[in-house]
Order: C-alpha cells, then structure tokens, then sequence
C-alpha cells in the first residue's frame, strides 16, 4: 500500500524517533508499504517519520542510481544495496566531508549542496531482526546518513547555512501548505 509522505511542517519530522521490539505490530507490512511508496515517489531512501510514525525504521534501495554513469564504479554494488535498518546507531563517522546535491521526499522542489563525511560505520537491525554493524562509504553512507537524520528529527536544510536557509524560506512555507506539484501522495499539515 502506497503511504502518503509527510511535507515540510509536519512535527512528526521534528520528532527523535523511539527505539521498537521485534514484535512490533505489522512490522513485515509496514516494511513492505514503506518500499512500495519510496518506488513511487522515484526515492533511494525514506524514513519512518516521512509517513507519520516516529520510530526508528528506514529503508534504503539504491539500485536506480546503478545505471547513473556519474557511479559507473560501485555500480555493481549499488544493483543489490536494498537495506531496511531498524533501531540504528551510527558509531562513527569518518573520512572528508563531501558536499553533494541533496533533495527529499518531504521537501520536493528543494535540492541543495550538503556536507556529509564520506565514511560511515552503523549498528543496526535487519527487517528479521538479526543485529549488524557494517561501514559503508560514498553514496551508500551519504544515504544512510540522510535517512538517519530523519529518525533524529533532522532534516537536509537544517544542515544549510543561514544564507540559504532564508533563500528557500518561502519554498518551505508554500511546501508546508501545500502549494507544491508533485506525482505522489502527500500529507501537508494542517
């Protein structure tokens, strides 16, 4: 089932998600949901909160971008980077900060250059429950990175500069009221 995503102005994107148990209610259907509305909103990545639960789940499928010529070198590896992380925890970040074009499906219209460290390692549980830690790097961390922001009540233009922040003020308020165009359901607050 497709769910609406959240827009800008909704507080449940300001909330710092709770940790669930492996028995949560619906857990297996709630996972499917949230992949089927990420693929039709043509997303890599979406967070619990991007559909009005504050809890720490996010999916991630970064398989579109395997044919972008600009990742011809992890190509392969981006083919199969499907990943659901439930109750995660980032243990480090390292390497350089990189900026990179960044946009969301709680933001549309909006996409600006975002500073992430290149490398990332994260504790986290599969949709079974089994725990990982794994270390990712390039596209793969910058994705983690910005979903995990999601589950903290972060989002990408909390990380702009002040200047910026008051160029696309506008754009947000009109997101917020739902002023946008967009070819996928949304839920604006009210």
């Amino acid at each position: 089932m497709i769910l609406p995503i959240r827009a800008f102005g909704d507080p449940v994107l300001r909330k710092k998600s709770k940790e669930i148990s492996k028995d949560h209610p619906e857990l297996k259907t709630f996972i499917e949901n949230m992949f089927e509305t990420m693929a039709d909103a043509n997303g890599i990545g979406l967070a619990a909160p991007q559909v009005g639960l504050d809890i720490r789940v996010f999916v991630v499928d970064l398989s579109p971008l395997a044919d972008d010529e600009d990742y011809e070198e992890i190509a392969e590896e981006l083919k199969t980077f499907k990943k659901v992380l439930i109750n995660p925890t980032i243990l480090e970040e390292t390497g350089e900060l990189w900026k990179f074009n960044e946009g969301c499906l709680s933001i549309p219209d909006i996409r600006e250059d975002v500073a992430r460290h290149e490398t990332i390692t994260i504790e986290y549980f599969d949709e079974k429950f089994k725990k990982h830690t794994e270390t990712f790097s390039d596209m793969r961390a910058r994705v983690i990175q910005h979903e995990y922001d999601h589950i903290e009540g972060i989002l990408f233009t909390d990380h702009l500069s002040s200047l910026k922040k008051k160029m696309i003020k506008g754009k947000l308020v009109k997101i917020s009221q739902g002023d946008v165009n967009v070819n996928y359901k949304m839920r604006f607050p009210k």
